[in-house]
């Protein structure tokens, strides 16, 4: 194995572990503190900022932005749904199997296209519609009522919006963050660092709103609650959701978008094994097939994109077509704090 091919398969290694890492630790913190989703999140969202700016003093590639007013209040659209759409990700993973967390999600590629259509005012291609519609049966066959789950196992109704409103807001997430790079200089980095710190602002009174402090303060004199479990799975996520961010990126810098997918792909199925094993999931033919109708819809979307920009005349990429590896980009700046993978 060559050099470039070592490269590669480290990289993709590199984000596989970093995004399961990020899936079962938060799933573990959130089963053990479930009355602490937004206090969760805001600690991820501070240690994202303090490890940029850590960052920074050891290399010149991480540029932390200087704060401007101005800058702020262009990019408060893209911080708002940024935000809305983490809380929403974060109560359906803690309401929903970790197995079944990507299936809950699993309108992100239609809703993405579909926001992309609205806010262009233009029509997708009918095999983009194709591959959209895929993804949307797998979605409904994993939601489908099944006599073969016990009690606990079926999703809640609010579980279910939790994931659609998440999947709607990362669609609109990566329609903005276009028209917003400009205002960072075209970093990512630096949209990155004000996604998080911003984020971590708008948060913070919501966290008191919610009165997750008391409620901490509660679980922490009741004697009966292990406040190591919540403080060590903080760290480990807030580091992690930094590494994914980069590894992100990594990915679609060093492979392809077509290498890159088939890693998400090999992910989700590891994601779901995992869940099994370690938090007990269940697993059936209906969630089976929706995980791999989901994946197969999302694959032919990404060789069709591959396809179109490597012919020998490229022609101007459709505007409303997004682009897998600029949405994996756009996802990898949402997974600097938190986990979708």
């Amino acid at each position: 194995m060559d050099v470039q091919n070592l490269k590669v398969a480290g990289v993709v290694a590199f984000y596989m572990v970093s995004a399961l890492v990020m899936v079962f630790v938060n799933k573990a913190v959130l089963t053990h503190a479930p009355d602490l989703p937004l206090f969760f999140l805001f600690i991820q969202l501070l240690i994202a900022v303090i490890l940029l700016q850590v960052s920074a003093l050891f290399t010149k590639r991480i540029e932390i932005p200087k704060l401007d007013v101005k800058v702020a209040k262009s990019l408060v659209p893209v911080v708002g749904v940024n935000i809305i759409g983490l809380v929403f990700n974060t109560l359906c993973l803690r309401d929903v199997e970790a197995s079944f967390f990507q299936i809950a999600r699993g309108l992100v590629l239609p809703l993405t296209i579909a926001v992309s259509c609205a806010h262009t005012r233009t029509s997708p291609t009918k095999k983009v519609v194709v591959a959209s519609g895929i993804v949307t049966i797998g979605f409904m066959l994993g939601v489908a009522p099944s006599k073969d789950l016990p009690v606990k196992a079926i999703p809640s109704t609010l579980s279910l919006v939790y994931g659609v409103l998440s999947a709607f807001f990362i669609a609109i997430h990566a329609v903005l963050i276009k028209s917003s790079l400009p205002h960072c200089n075209n970093s990512t980095i630096q949209l990155a660092w004000w996604t998080n710190a911003g984020s971590a602002v708008m948060i913070l009174p919501f966290v008191f709103f919610h009165g997750e402090p008391w409620k901490l303060m509660e679980l922490y004199t009741s004697g009966t609650w292990d406040p190591r479990v919540f403080v060590w799975g903080s760290l480990v996520t807030g580091v992690f959701g930094f590494l994914l961010c980069i590894s992100g990126l990594l990915s679609i810098k060093v492979t392809s978008p077509i290498t890159h997918m088939f890693s998400s792909a090999a992910r989700s199925v590891l994601q779901t094994l995992i869940g099994v094993w370690a938090f007990g999931d269940i697993l059936t033919v209906n969630r089976g097939a929706s995980i791999g109708i989901i994946l197969g819809g999302t694959m032919f979307y990404t060789w069709l994109k591959s396809r179109e920009n490597s012919g020998p005349k490229p022609l101007p990429r459709r505007t409303e077509d997004v682009e897998l590896g600029s949405a994996e980009e756009r996802e990898a700046l949402k997974n600097s704090s938190s986990e979708k993978r």
